[in-house]
C-alpha cells in the first residue's frame, strides 16, 4: 500500500484478485503526508527530516497501529502481570537514614518499576524526602549486585545537596560531580562513569554532550527537578530520550506546571510508550479535561461536557497510576506543623493608580489588535503583561521619573518585617522581579535591618545560603528562579510572596523553603496582591492552573497509596 501510493497508482490489487481502489477517503491523510515528504531535501545516505519537520514523524506515528516504543512498552509492562503486591523492600545496608513509613512504601515502589526496567515520577510533596528515597533505590540496586553506575540529572543549583545527602546517608557511595564541560580534565563521561557508582551532572552538561551520555550505559537515571524537561521540543529533552539505561525516574513536586503536556512530556521519559503520541494524547485527554463544563461548545451542554471530563479523567488517571506516586505534606506528614496562608490586597496610591491605568489603556489597545494572531506577536504581548505586573509593583521599576511615587508594597512589607524582627523571628521574601527585590533591600538598609540576598547573579550560593541559617539577620530576599528549588531554610516561620507568578506549583515550591520536614513552628504565608491591578487576573489564572494539578493529580489518595494487584492487572487495559 506504500509503495503503491508513493508511486502514484491508483489501485492495487488484493490477495484475493480483486482490485482495491486508493482514492478511498481514509487514506487521503496518509496520501498527503507521503506528499509532503516528497518535498524534503535529501542527504546522499538516503532521506532526512529536518527539524522544522518533526511533526511529520508524529502524524505518522499516529496513523500506524504500534510504534516500536509502545511494542517494548507493552511487553515490559506484561512482566508486572504476575505481581500481586508491592514486594516490601529493606533497608539497604549502608544506608545511615531511618525512613519513615511512607518513604519505605516510595522505595518499595521504585524498586519493583526498576526490576521490571519500567520507570516512573515521584511527585511528592516538596520536603517530603524524594532524594533520600532514590538514593535508597540506587543503594538498593547496588546491594543487590548491579555494578552499573547511576545518572543523576539536577538544575546547577542542587547538585552540592546530591553530593552532600549522598555522603551522609550513603557514605560508601562513590560519587562524581560533572558541573560544567569545561572542568572534566579531559576525561570522558564514560571513563568518569567507569570509576563511580552514581554520577551528578547538570541538565546543561547533557544537553552539551548528549552523544557522550548516549554512548554509556547506567543502571538508572534520576531526573530532579524534572520540569526543567517539560518541553519535548528541546534539545535536553532529546538528549534523556537518548540515553541507555533501564528505568528513567522523574523526581518533582510538579508534573503539572503549565498544561496536561507536561505531564506527557515526563511520561514519554520515563514510560515511552505508555501514550505514544502527543497529539493523540492531546485528542483523547487534553480537550477534554482541561476544558472546564462552562467552556462547554454551544451545541453541547455543561452536564455533557461534565460528565465526559469525568470519564476521561477518571482513564487517565487509571493509565497512569502504576507509574505515578504522590504524596501530599498533608495526607503523610504528620508530624509537620500547621501553615498559615492569607492574601493581603494592597491598594495602590492615588499617583501611582493613574501612572498604572494610563500604562493599562495603552498596552491594553496593543495587545488586543495583536490577539488575532498571537503566535507571531507571543513576545509583544509577553512584554506587555510583563510591564505591567512591574508596575503593579513600583512605578520606579519601569520608568526612573516615576521613582518618587514609591511602592505600596513595600510600605507594608517593612511594616510586617520590622515587627517579625523585633519579636525574634525570621523571614524568607520572594519576588520574580530581582529588580524590585534590589529595590526591598535599599528600603531594609535605611531601616536598619541585615538581611541575605539571594538572586542569579548570586556567586557564592551556598556561602550566602550558610550565612542566613548560621547568622542572625531576620530577612532573606530571594529571587523565584535562583531559590524556587533545592533550599532548606526551616530557620525562618514567615515567608512574604511580593508577586503572584503564572504557575502556582512554583509558588508552593517557594514557601515550602520554610515549611518542610525539619521545621518544628507554625509557618505564616502572606501574599500581597496590588488591588486593582493585573496582579488579581494572575491570581485567577493561578486557581485554575491549580484546579487542573488537583484534578487529575491530587484527587483525594488516588496516587498516594501503595500499588494493588488490581492497578498492577489494569496496566495494559483501555
Amino acid at each position: 500500500l506504500f509503495t503503491a501510493l508513493s508511486r502514484g497508482r491508483t489501485r492495487i490489487k488484493l490477495s484475493d484478485g480483486a482490485w482495491f481502489s486508493l482514492a478511498h477517503p481514509s487514506l487521503q491523510r496518509l496520501r498527503e503526508l507521503l506528499e509532503e515528504a516528497a518535498a524534503l531535501d535529501e542527504w546522499e545516505t538516503g532521506p532526512r527530516v529536518p527539524r522544522t519537520h518533526l511533526a511529520l514523524w508524529a502524524e505518522f506515528e499516529d496513523l500506524a497501529d504500534q510504534s516500536d516504543a509502545a511494542v517494548e512498552w507493552r511487553q515490559l509492562a506484561r512482566a508486572l502481570r504476575d505481581v500481586t503486591e508491592v514486594p516490601e523492600v529493606p533497608t539497604p545496608p549502608g544506608f545511615l537514614a531511618d525512613l519513615r513509613p511512607y518513604q519505605r512504601e516510595g522505595l518499595s515502589w521504585l524498586a519493583l518499576l526498576h526490576a521490571h526496567r519500567l520507570g516512573g515520577i515521584l511527585a511528592d510533596d516538596m520536603g517530603l524526602g524524594k532524594t533520600l528515597q532514590l538514593l535508597a533505590l540506587i543503594a538498593h540496586t547496588r546491594s543487590r549486585g548491579d555494578a552499573r553506575p547511576w545518572l543523576v540529572v539536577a538544575p546547577t543549583s542542587v547538585l552540592p545537596t546530591w553530593r552532600a545527602e549522598a555522603a551522609r546517608f550513603v557514605p560508601d557511595l562513590r560519587v562524581a560531580v560533572v558541573e560544567a564541560t569545561a572542568v572534566r580534565r579531559d576525561r570522558t563521561i564514560a571513563e568518569i562513569a567507569g570509576e563511580a557508582d552514581m554520577v551528578v551532572v547538570s541538565y546543561g552538561v547533557v544537553r552539551a554532550d548528549a552523544a557522550e551520555f548516549a554512548a554509556t550505559a547506567f543502571s538508572g537515571v534520576v531526573l530532579d527537578e524534572a520540569q526543567f524537561v517539560k518541553n519535548p521540543a528541546t534539545r535536553i529533552h532529546r538528549a534523556i530520550a537518548a540515553l541507555r539505561t533501564d528505568a528513567v525516574f522523574a523526581a518533582t513536586g510538579t508534573p503539572i506546571e503549565n498544561g496536561l503536556d507536561d505531564l506527557w512530556a515526563l511520561l514519554s521519559l520515563t514510560a515511552p510508550g505508555l501514550f505514544p503520541s502527543i497529539r493523540q494524547f492531546r485528542e483523547d485527554y487534553t480537550r477534554a479535561i482541561e476544558r472546564l463544563p462552562s467552556d462547554a461548545p454551544t451545541e453541547l451542554s455543561a452536564e455533557a461536557t461534565g460528565a465526559h471530563r469525568e470519564k476521561m479523567l477518571e482513564k487517565l488517571r487509571r493509565r497512569v497510576r502504576p507509574f505515578l506516586l504522590r504524596r501530599t505534606k498533608d495526607v503523610v506528614a504528620s508530624d509537620l506543623p500547621p501553615k498559615q496562608e492569607q492574601e493581603i490586597a494592597v491598594p495602590l496610591g492615588p499617583a501611582h493608580q493613574a501612572v498604572y491605568d494610563r500604562v493599562l489603556q495603552r498596552e491594553r489597545q496593543k495587545v488586543l489588535g495583536l490577539l488575532d494572531d498571537l503566535d507571531r506577536q507571543r513576545f509583544i504581548v509577553f512584554r506587555s503583561l510583563t510591564l505591567l505586573r512591574m508596575l503593579a509593583l513600583a512605578p520606579g521599576l519601569v520608568d526612573d521619573r516615576d521613582a518618587s511615587l514609591g511602592s505600596a508594597k513595600l510600605d507594608v512589607l517593612l511594616d510586617r518585617l520590622v515587627e517579625i524582627a523585633a519579636e525574634g523571628h525570621r523571614a524568607l521574601v520572594f519576588s520574580q522581579f530581582t529588580s524590585f527585590l534590589d529595590m526591598a533591600a535599599q528600603r531594609l538598609d535605611a531601616a536598619g535591618l541585615a538581611h541575605a540576598h539571594l538572586d542569579g547573579s548570586t556567586t557564592r550560593r551556598g556561602d550566602v545560603v550558610a550565612g542566613f541559617r548560621e547568622g542572625d539577620a531576620p530577612v532573606f530576599l530571594i529571587s523565584l528562579k535562583a531559590g524556587g528549588f533545592g533550599l532548606t531554610l526551616t530557620e525562618a516561620e514567615y515567608v512574604f510572596v511580593l508577586d503572584p507568578w503564572w504557575n502556582p506549583a512554583a509558588e508552593a515550591q517557594a514557601i515550602d523553603r520554610a515549611h518542610r520536614i525539619g521545621q518544628d513552628k507554625s509557618v505564616f504565608v502572606y501574599r500581597l496582591i496590588a488591588a486593582g491591578t493585573i496582579e488579581e487576573k494572575v491570581l485567577a489564572l493561578q486557581r485554575r492552573k491549580a484546579a487542573l494539578s488537583e484534578a487529575v493529580i491530587d484527587d483525594g489518595e488516588a496516587f498516594a497509596a501503595a500499588l494493588d494487584a488490581e492497578d498492577i492487572r489494569g496496566l495494559l487495559g483501555p
